[in-house]
């Protein structure tokens, strides 16, 4: 008994003495950029310290680097509401509209002139980070500046970011900006290209979605990193000036941006200005300008802000880079929703320092407004984007054979037919087994609304699609137990307690199958009332457009979906394979689910659009939540419209619901309404 004691306090003390090393040095490395040891020296510290509270589980700390591996994922972000605003910066584009704001600053200041810092608008997301009595408490994005997301899971995953400080303050709120480095974003897009996954359009996107991911796990595989550029909120002697406020988050062990520069006057500023355009495309991280902000914090008090932004700081915006290039050719990209995105394929240029040879060219609708031919002569742009967008046309070089180009009436990687249906510029394919949407449709399959496949995550899902173990919904019961205990993070345990709810998913309503199978159109509610209506999937595949209309809530554009989603042989043969891996394809008569009324809720008896990506939810998820809480989803925008959901990158229909005054909500909005919808 003795020795079992004498053997812990030592664990405990070599614990302690490791997390005071793994400190110290990720402070050296992160901070003072002067590291004492290699990253192989660093990484055998922290799996020492894995080893030990793996051996001894009481021995974990809540600032143990051993949490950064991520825990288990979460149902949903927590709406947070901030302790005070987090602006957004107004915007200059010129140094003659940075002369104009330095007018009106010192108008509002009415006396003094201030002096200045200038850091680099690292292109990120911003976040609030609390820390109590020296460790992490929280971390919320910037939402909407009033209400952002609680994602602490998420942020302990970030090395930049320590979880306890280097001393131990009452309270700490400090604000940063996390983003992707140039070469962790572009190993996560190789990854994602050799998966069928179609690339994150920028680093900026990449972490945004990162941060907003339910599986912390995945989080902590993206290789996140933070810069901090102020203090929001201290308890202790405050600074009298940003550069001291910078040096205190410093201290702290809190890392802020190397290039950030003090500046006695705008002419400072201005040639600070050409310094960090010089040397923006060799960082390991996208800038897309640089924020100029008053230094003395008293004078910020005296200058006050509007209802948007902060009257002491602007944000100086470069230009976009442009280059002129020749399209050889027109090819379409699947993506994990079955949309097709054509792509330019370029003669190779130099374009903001690396080689560009694609171009997206969005949708058929925007080749034909810009009247793209291969063969033309193009102008592209990088306005932050990793895959530039063709500018325009040069027109007075169009060769005499440019050919215009026809978007495919088939899905190029699996030959199903295309849709594009009334109202929307995107075509997509209809294959459920189409291995470019290969990953999003096994996770709709075993979401908690479909099949409820519980512990089959994004993570998960991610190794068997790129091990080529599951190609479609049907592999998922020839699993074995060998093959899933071989997957990382999964021992033998987890891999039986898998198979065990893979094979309790083969009795399932056949209302949850219907809704599985990822039909468009068809949600929560509509397979409900197909499954009681129609009672087998035989009777659903047979169904005339004609029958499926006379259903109550199945209108004219689900029937056709539904239609033309058993007339592709490829999905009829998925439903065979299924059939032969024993899963119920017929509602017993106890299983013959009325549809019911939805619970109450913000959403009940609404119609609600969804427009653009919201982050850490796929578009199938929100129209199948929001169907689950009784909205009615449509794909088009029109005066019966209750709400928009706008959320990022939002198209055509965000224009169409201001023009008609249509309520118009952000993710963070949608989350805390569905958050209460579903307390209520």
């Amino acid at each position: 008994m003795k020795q079992s004691h004498d053997a812990r306090s030592a664990a405990a003390a070599r614990a302690e003495e490791l997390r005071r090393l793994i400190a110290h040095h990720r402070k050296r490395y992160f901070v003072d950029d002067d590291p004492e040891i290699s990253d192989a020296e660093y990484d055998l510290l922290e799996k020492e310290l894995r080893g030990i509270e793996a051996a001894h589980p009481d021995l974990v700390t809540p600032d143990s680097p051993s949490l950064r591996v991520g825990g288990e994922p979460s149902d949903a972000f927590v709406p947070y509401r901030h302790r005070s605003p987090l602006l957004s910066l107004d915007n200059a584009y010129s140094t003659a509209e940075l002369r104009e704001w330095e007018q009106r600053l010192l108008r509002a200041l009415a006396g003094p002139r201030p002096s200045f810092v200038v850091e680099p608008k690292v292109d990120g997301l911003s976040i609030a980070v609390h820390y109590r009595q020296g460790l992490l408490e929280r971390g919320v994005t910037r939402g909407d500046g009033l209400i952002g997301e609680d994602v602490t899971s998420n942020v302990r995953t970030i090395r930049s970011i320590p979880l306890r400080l280097a001393r131990v303050v009452p309270f700490l709120e400090a604000r940063g900006e996390v983003y992707m480095p140039r070469r962790a974003f572009e190993e996560l897009n190789r990854g994602r290209e050799a998966a069928g996954e179609p690339p994150f359009a920028n680093p900026r996107n990449a972490a945004a979605g990162s941060v907003r991911l339910l599986d912390p796990r995945i989080t902590a595989s993206r290789r996140l990193e933070c810069f901090f550029y102020g203090v929001a909120e201290y308890e202790g002697e405050l600074p009298h000036t940003h550069l001291s406020a910078l040096a205190l988050l410093r201290e702290l062990g809190l890392r802020t941006n190397p290039l950030n520069r003090a500046c006695a006057d705008l002419e400072a500023v201005v040639v600070q200005a050409e310094r960090l355009r010089e040397v923006r495309y060799s960082l390991d991280y996208e800038i897309d300008g640089m924020v100029v902000k008053v230094n003395e914090l008293e004078l910020r008090g005296r200058a006050g802000a509007t209802t948007k932004f902060p009257r002491w700081a602007i944000a100086l915006k470069y230009p976009a880079e442009t280059a002129v290039t020749l399209v050889r050719d027109v090819v379409v990209q699947v993506g994990r929703t079955g949309a097709f995105t054509p792509v330019a394929v370029l003669e190779p240029v130099q374009l903001a320092g690396t080689t560009v040879s694609r171009a997206t060219l969005h949708n058929e609708e925007e080749i034909q407004r810009k009247d793209v031919r291969i063969g033309d002569t193009v102008r592209i742009e990088k306005a932050g984007e990793i895959i530039p967008q063709v500018l325009e046309v040069l027109r007075e070089r169009r060769p005499p054979g440019a050919r215009p180009f026809e978007m495919p009436d088939r899905c190029p990687a699996c030959g199903s037919a295309a849709a594009k249906e009334e109202g929307e510029v995107v075509r997509r394919c209809t294959g459920a087994a189409c291995p470019a949407r290969r990953r999003e449709a096994l996770l709709h399959y075993a979401s908690r609304a479909a099949m409820d496949i519980q512990g089959l995550g994004e993570a998960l899902v991610e190794q068997l699609v790129t091990r080529d173990v599951v190609r479609d919904a049907s592999d998922l019961y020839r699993l074995e137990l060998g093959t899933l205990a071989g997957l990382d993070r999964m021992g033998e345990k987890s891999a039986s307690n898998l198979l065990q709810q893979i094979d309790a998913s083969r009795q399932r309503p056949l209302h949850r199958l219907i809704h599985a199978l990822g039909i468009r159109h068809v949600g929560v509610r509509a397979a409900q009332i197909l499954a009681n209506r129609l009672a087998s999937m035989e009777a659903l595949r047979n169904a005339s457009v004609e029958d499926l209309q006379g259903f109550e809530e199945i209108g004219p554009k689900t029937a056709a979906s539904i239609r033309l989603f058993f007339e592709q042989s490829a999905n009829r043969k998925l439903i065979e394979r299924l059939e032969r891996a024993g899963v119920s394809m017929r509602a017993a008569p106890d299983e013959r689910e009325s549809p019911g009324q939805a619970p109450a809720s913000a959403f009940r008896g609404k119609t609600v659009v969804l427009t653009g990506s919201l982050p850490g939810r796929s578009r199938e998820e929100a129209k199948a939540l929001l169907e689950a809480l009784g909205a009615r989803v449509l794909g088009s925008v029109s005066r019966r419209t209750d709400l928009v959901v706008a959320g990022e990158v939002p198209g055509s229909k965000l224009e169409k619901a201001q023009a008609l005054g249509v309520k118009v909500i952000g993710p963070a909005e949608f989350e805390r309404m569905v958050a209460e919808s579903r307390r209520d």
